[in-house]
């Protein structure tokens, strides 16, 4: 039987996205109609906002813990968590449960190296641009990343949190991102990493002036490849 996925959300937009791609090609993997167990957990995005504007990661790794352990108690056999940001928590939620995780920047990194690129442009919240979270997982394959400028940074954050996570998608918006990813590729980019969540919803493959490298479908597709034990799952 296909394994039980579990979904520590964040954002609803990004998890919403995550877990449609779950279903939808899920059918691709086991048959018309069918897809792995999902189950999915989330704290408010404000509780987790919380912590992280005060710059406190044990805190928002205490609150992926909780979805965890309320995953764990409804059968999930491993978790995914499709939001960009908290993955700086990661390694301490990590250490806090006692099921298996997938590590969505592991999953970017991966298919990069498949695809063959070797310098990245990372998009996403101010918090996922200036940490850790693809600066260490990048240089693990020995793929180098860039990011937008100060003002960019900002610029972007503040679209995420005041558009993108509220379900709004603009055209404005969108012009904007395709400006900033074009910069990227002058810079020497061949790839930029949709590392918020909810950016694929605004910026398509067709859309941008780089080939894209769509976090939240990379992931609900690592679990899926999980999930499934065999391509006969009937």
């Amino acid at each position: 039987m296909p394994e039980h996925i579990g979904i520590v959300a964040c954002s609803a937009e990004g998890a919403a996205l995550c877990y449609r791609t779950i279903c939808h090609e899920g059918q691709e993997r086991m048959g018309r109609e069918k897809h792995p167990e999902v189950s999915l957990h989330t704290h408010s995005l404000g509780q987790y906002m919380r912590f992280i504007r005060a710059g406190d990661w044990e805190g928002v790794a205490g609150l992926m813990i909780s979805s965890a352990e309320k995953l764990t108690a409804a059968g999930a056999d491993f978790f995914i968590c499709p939001d960009n940001t908290i993955h700086q928590a990661f390694d301490t939620a990590v250490a806090g449960t006692r099921r298996p995780w997938l590590h969505i920047a592991e999953e970017v990194a991966g298919e990069a190296r498949r695809r063959g690129y070797r310098r990245l442009g990372v998009l996403g919240t101010r918090f996922l641009m200036e940490g850790p979270v693809y600066a260490h997982r990048l240089a693990e394959l020995y793929l180098e990343h860039d990011v937008p400028g100060p003002a960019q940074r900002r610029r972007i954050d503040e679209i995420i949190f005041s558009e993108l996570v509220q379900g709004r998608f603009t055209d404005a918006s969108r012009s904007y991102f395709q400006g900033v990813i074009q910069e990227l590729k002058d810079h020497g980019c061949d790839a930029a990493v949709l590392g918020c969540t909810e950016i694929p919803l605004l910026v398509t493959p067709e859309s941008s002036p780089l080939p894209v490298l769509d976090s939240t479908r990379l992931l609900a597709r690592a679990a899926l490849r999980r999930a499934v034990s065999s391509p006969d799952t009937s």
